[in-house]
């Protein structure tokens, strides 16, 4: 009953100057507005640059072959050819943190169609599971290759929009037959819209066809240097029975070391790399592990012999822009808490003034028999009371912003009920904070000296 009629009593005195409580509340309105509207723009921002990421492959690993090495002289990264196909199904299989993982084949070559003809930027032969790793299962039109295809070798291939902007400017691409170097590929689908990465490569300007239809048809199969003892010529394959004299051989015979120097050239099935999609982010170190002991075993390495491949991840760049995102969306909150401090400051000087005009009333109220708690809690709940108000019409305001900076500005912007219910708390603690000066200032005057007060 005493905190129902101290509630009364306080609204009953703030209804008494509504302008004056209205324009006492506006600081924290606008604070609170300020912060509802900034916290959901940096959730908003961040949201953008995760899904940019995430485009990119922010749970991607890149698993790029080793390097050549030939009388001690290094051809670089990727000069060697140690990743197979089956290594990348075997990592699909057998590593739990791998979600999904798609071979690559990277080619280079004109696609004509028509009298127009264009160069992709990326033309990658690879399986339907690509598409799950970069996130990108949504097509605009038509569909993508199957496994099926790919065990074939199908001549059939899935553009980006670039392509079909170039190649296909008036009409479907889908079902149109176009020519990569010299092999006919039908288009089976056209991915959806991606736009530029981080680096600005254009994400769209791609050609995605079975990675065996590239590699066997379009760039032809590619080889290895295998090392051997001696050299052994195939009667089956000899170039001396063009000849009469087929039992003799064309070349001398290679002495043991000139087979070591010379080695014979073994045809090989590789792949230039293989994208793996872990499970999320935070699963990457665990793929990268469970990835490295794999390779070591498929390859037949040593545990303390070097990796013949390199491991390649997005982590640091995610990491860097999510730091980057955190402190501009720290800036923006300190920023609108400067707002806060200002109405807080607001309530103490009104409440202040207020305690000095009602001087008489707090008099005879204690002459009476309220006690000074009675009237710390009076103006304590009058203050809270105004900044919750504030609060509200801020989350209101805070809410139409963001809706406006998205609906005008065309800004990201997300919903945070963690902001708004951070709001209600601060206008509390505001008013708490701020009020409660005023109120024990109130509790403390002497009846007698109040009553005389003019």
């Amino acid at each position: 009953m005493m905190h129902q009629h101290t509630f009364r009593t306080a609204t009953k005195a703030l209804s008494r100057n509504i302008m004056r409580a209205a324009l006492t509340t506006l600081g924290i309105v606008i604070g609170i507005a300020a912060v509802i509207t900034m916290v959901e723009i940096g959730k908003g921002s961040s949201g953008a640059i995760q899904r940019t990421i995430e485009s990119m492959g922010a749970n991607t690993l890149l698993i790029m072959p080793g390097q050549a090495t030939n009388a001690g002289v290094s051809w670089g990264a990727g000069s060697s050819m140690t990743l197979t196909p089956g290594d990348c199904d075997a990592i699909a299989r057998e590593c739990p943190a791998v979600v999904s993982a798609a071979p690559i084949v990277w080619a280079g070559a004109q696609v004509i169609y028509g009298n127009l003809n264009w160069q992709p930027q990326q033309m990658f032969g690879t399986t339907p599971a690509f598409l799950a790793v970069r996130n990108w299962t949504h097509l605009a039109e038509g569909e993508c290759f199957t496994d099926e295809d790919v065990r074939n070798a199908a001549e059939v291939c899935v553009i980006g929009q670039t392509v079909e902007h170039e190649l296909f400017p008036d009409e479907s691409p889908v079902g149109k037959v176009l020519r990569v170097g010299p092999v006919s590929f039908k288009v089976v689908g056209v991915l959806s819209k991606k736009g530029a990465n981080m680096m600005g490569w254009d994400q769209d300007d791609i050609l995605l066809a079975p990675w065996t239809s590239i590699k066997f048809r379009v760039t032809g199969a590619m080889v290895s240097h295998a090392p051997t003892a001696t050299a052994t010529i195939s009667t089956g394959n000899s170039l001396s029975q063009i000849y009469a004299n087929a039992g003799t051989s064309l070349f001398p015979a290679l002495s043991a070391s000139e087979g070591v120097d010379t080695p014979l050239q073994v045809r090989f099935i590789n792949v230039s790399m293989i994208q793996v999609a872990a499970q999320s982010a935070e699963a990457m170190p665990q793929a990268i592990s469970q990835i490295t002991d794999l390779l070591h075993e498929r390859h037949h390495l040593k545990p303390d012999a070097p990796d013949d491949f390199r491991l390649r991840d997005m982590t640091e760049i995610s990491k860097a822009l999510s730091s980057t995102t955190l402190l501009m969306g720290t800036l923006l909150l300190c920023v609108a808490m400067i707002s806060l401090l200002v109405g807080g400051v607001g309530i103490m000087n009104i409440m202040l003034v207020s305690v000095t005009e009602r001087t008489r009333e707090i008099g005879l109220r204690m002459a009476v028999g309220a006690r000074p708690r009675d009237i710390l809690w009076q103006f304590l709940t009058e203050a809270v009371l105004l900044c919750f108000s504030g609060g509200i019409v801020g989350i209101v305001l805070g809410r139409t912003g963001s809706y406006l900076v998205t609906q005008l500005l065309h800004w990201p912007t997300e919903l945070s009920v963690v902001a708004i219910v951070a709001a209600v708390f601060v206008s509390v603690s505001v008013g708490i904070t701020f009020g409660f000066y005023p109120a024990w200032k109130a509790s403390r005057l002497d009846p007698i000296d109040a009553l005389r007060y003019e």
